[in-house]
């Protein structure tokens, strides 16, 4: 593993009070955060309350409406490496490493400084210092070198000079992890890094994270990654958008959350109680002193000067009383009971049982491209619960496509069982033109209306549902589909790496509702704590094939 920078950052990094809109709709409401030199803070909350959103402010890539950012020393690197998901054209990986680690902007500036010196510009000097500086920083010196080791390590040296594009998944995910073992910024922001790492990957990447020679900010759902990493967490709230911290890591917050929820529901019960007491005090001193007042107007006058200055005083007293009642009560400081987000309940409808067999592959031999694996003989039976594991690269996906009959077999025979309903959730959730609530539409016959409905207990609301699927982040599509699996039938349960780009507490209520399913699954999934939750009949590992 390359060696991490000779000397720590003492890089501080403070946002006070930041506010962000988006067209008219309130993102981040009053959010501070202080990251200092050796912090590794998470950021946590649903999908859509604004992590991603946050961590652009944090790197000078957004303005935030109100509040500021500010970065002690003001010369300090910030670096932002999150999931990108459209290569540029013909840019090689080389490349693209270089402009991701700020090293090609920070050459770009020391080439801009130098000709300004040629040209006599007197603030050119101390720009080129600045740059030059900043370069060494960021590259070391040593970058090639390092990032040929980096890649030899993680076991794909060969991508360096190919374009992007050009990369398989497996490909693409080493050399994002590439991306966060070479990075020398002072402050580091990762943007969900786990997403598409296997087993290796991610022990290489809490290794990068254990190493880092700065404050690190990290946004993501795998809760063993958040578990063995983050020091504290920030956690964004997506009724009124504000953000509180955490201290003492993941188990801690855990804790913490359960217990402060539990003061301010207690603070709230209190609260009503109080008000419901005073309300009910004042209500029954002011008819107390009202009818005090009517009396004394109905009976008749008498001659007994002092009886009736005692019942005079005596009302005025009940007046005053219940005056003072209202007035603690208005001076009561409201507590606002504690907010319930979309409580995400479902179950995933099972179809009528099927055979004995759900599906056989007989000397099956997949293949896609120059990548080939088999022959295989598998057989999958009714209410086996089966996960599928293995590097990436191994043909987990491929595999899948084959028992789905996505992919037909270069050779050998796959047999489905007549009665067998599969529900696949994907890797790729692309969206298309239509909109969610359209497609749900037609996937199960529901109205408009009811497939409204149902897309809103997923989180789903007017604004995510009657839009382009396209539009939708990858989380939003995920609910989408998971609101299908709801709605129809199924008896075999394919999901392919499902908690990617889920939030957290849609991750539980899927091992809640695998929990609760009785048909076949077949779960690929590199998200530990859900492989250790989800009760499995059996594991398969896939080996590399030979040759590669």
């Amino acid at each position: 593993m390359p060696a991490p920078p000779s000397t720590a950052s003492t890089a501080t990094l403070v946002a006070d009070h930041l506010s962000i809109d988006r067209n008219g709709r309130r993102v981040l409401t009053d959010v501070s955060v202080t990251v200092g030199p050796d912090s590794c803070i998470g950021v946590v909350g649903p999908n859509g309350v604004g992590k991603s959103t946050l961590l652009g402010v944090l790197a000078g890539r957004l303005v935030p409406d109100g509040g500021r950012v500010r970065l002690s020393p003001p010369t300090a690197s910030v670096g932002l490496l999150d999931q990108e998901h459209r290569p540029v054209a013909d840019e090689t990986v080389r490349a693209m490493l270089t402009r991701r680690l700020g090293i090609s902007e920070a050459e770009a500036e020391l080439q801009a400084a130098a000709a300004g010196l040629a040209t006599g510009d007197r603030r050119a000097g101390d720009r080129y210092v600045v740059a030059l500086e900043r370069l060494s920083a960021l590259s070391g010196g040593d970058f090639d070198a390092r990032v040929e080791s980096i890649l030899t390590e993680l076991g794909a040296p060969e991508v360096l000079d190919r374009p992007t594009a050009a990369l398989s998944g497996g490909q693409a995910a080493k050399v994002a992890l590439a991306a966060i073992g070479l990075a020398r910024f002072d402050l580091t922001l990762l943007d969900e890094p786990t997403n598409d790492l296997d087993f290796a990957g991610l022990a290489h990447l809490e290794a990068f994270v254990g190493q880092r020679p700065g404050g690190m900010v990290v946004v993501s759902h795998d809760r063993d990654f958040l578990d063995r990493t983050i020091t504290s967490v920030l956690e964004l709230d997506e009724h009124d958008r504000t953000g509180r911290l955490f201290g003492g890591g993941w188990s801690a917050y855990l804790e913490e959350r359960v217990v402060a929820r539990q003061h301010a529901e207690e603070a709230h019960d209190l609260y009503r109680s109080r008000r419901a007491d005073l309300a009910a005090r004042a209500r029954r001193e002011r008819q107390w002193a009202t009818t005090g007042v009517s009396r004394e107007k109905r009976q008749a006058p008498d001659n007994d000067k002092a009886q009736r200055d005692f019942r005079v005083n005596r009302t005025e007293k009940l007046a005053g009383r219940a005056r003072r009642t209202e007035r603690a009560l208005e001076a009561l400081e409201p507590v606002d009971k504690p907010w319930q987000g979309w409580d995400l309940r479902y179950t995933i409808d099972q179809a009528p049982r099927a055979g004995a067999v759900v599906v056989r592959l007989t000397g099956a031999v997949v293949e896609r491209g120059d990548f080939s694996l088999g022959p295989i003989d598998l057989e999958i039976a009714w209410a086996d619960r089966v996960a599928l594991t293995g590097a990436n690269g191994t043909g987990k996906s491929s595999l899948v496509a084959a028992i789905v009959g996505q992919l037909a077999l270069a050779a050998g025979q796959r047999w489905v069982g007549p009665s067998v309903v599969v529900g696949q959730l994907g890797q790729a959730r692309s969206g298309g033109p239509w909109s969610v609530a359209e497609r749900l539409v037609g996937q199960t016959g529901m109205t408009t209306s009811e497939a409204r409905s149902l897309l809103a207990k997923f989180g789903l609301g007017a604004d995510q549902v009657g839009r382009p699927a396209a539009t939708l982040s990858p989380g939003e599509r995920t609910r989408a589909e998971l609101a299908a699996f709801q709605a129809t039938g199924v008896n075999f349960l394919v999901l392919d790496e499902p908690t990617n780009h889920l939030d957290l507490p849609a991750i539980e209520q899927l091992e809640s509702a695998l929990a609760g399913f009785g048909g076949t699954v077949l779960l690929v999934s590199h998200d530990r704590r859900l492989l250790d939750t989800v009760e499995l009949t059996r594991t398969i590992e896939l080996g590399r094939p030979s040759g590669h």
